[in-house]
């Protein structure tokens, strides 16, 4: 059977072609560049968290001991948002109090295997129910303070949950911030002028079995005086 082969410079011509034919034609990119895509507000809004703002200065850290200047002197409002239980123990008078967070009340079978967790990791030792972020907290805020540009102090047991809450009123419009720095629980005896309640404003976020311990410990104290 006879076997037909290219003539060699039949061959080298139709490779010729073939690659000027590719370099004339112009190339399809594989992925598309859309350049009128719309942006919505919600994508080009830029969310500071409560550590950012606090670390550039636009929100000012007030130690507890500078509280009291802050309120009388610069106009600050105090606004606690610490739970009800919390601020039902011991709350500075005059102070607007708005929770960041509340009872979790959700029944669902896991809401109610978290509730158990949390109850035998944390809530037994610090008294603390399981919370869920209150949705209403921007809106209650406007409501007791509705000039967004008042100075709002804001401030919590330990500094944790008044970051969220510091966050959350930024971006909802009040930018004369101001961040008490650790808290309720880093403040002395004499940093607030009047506080009403059954306990030291500096524990009352302690609660649960850490709670006794607390207590044993000012007993020992006192004796050993």
């Amino acid at each position: 059977m006879a076997t037909h082969q290219l003539n060699p410079m039949f061959k080298t011509s139709m490779v010729k072609n073939y690659k000027t034919q590719q370099q004339q034609q112009p190339r399809t990119p594989r992925f598309h560049v859309f350049n009128n895509v719309k942006t919505t507000s919600s994508t080009t809004t830029t969310t500071m968290s409560g550590r950012k703002l606090i670390e550039s200065g636009t929100v000012k850290a007030i130690f507890p001991k500078e509280a009291s200047s802050a309120m009388n002197s610069d106009g600050f409002i105090l606004l606690d948002v610490r739970p009800t239980w919390e601020a039902e123990k011991a709350r500075v008078v005059g102070s607007v109090h708005v929770p960041i967070f509340v009872e979790d009340t959700d029944n669902s079978p896991v809401t109610l295997l978290k509730k158990w967790v949390h109850l035998g990791y944390i809530g037994l030792w610090t008294g603390q129910y399981l919370t869920t972020l209150n949705p209403e907290f921007v809106g209650q805020v406007e409501v007791a303070i509705p000039d967004k540009a008042s100075k709002v102090l804001v401030a919590c047991g330990e500094g944790l949950r008044s970051l969220t809450a510091a966050s959350k009123l930024y971006n909802g419009g009040y930018r004369n911030l101001g961040w008490l720095a650790g808290g309720f629980s880093r403040s002395k005896d004499d940093d607030f002028p009047v506080i009403e309640g059954t306990e030291k404003l500096q524990y009352a976020t302690i609660g649960g079995v850490s709670y006794y311990f607390l207590q044993l410990l000012i007993l020992l104290k006192a004796v050993g005086k």
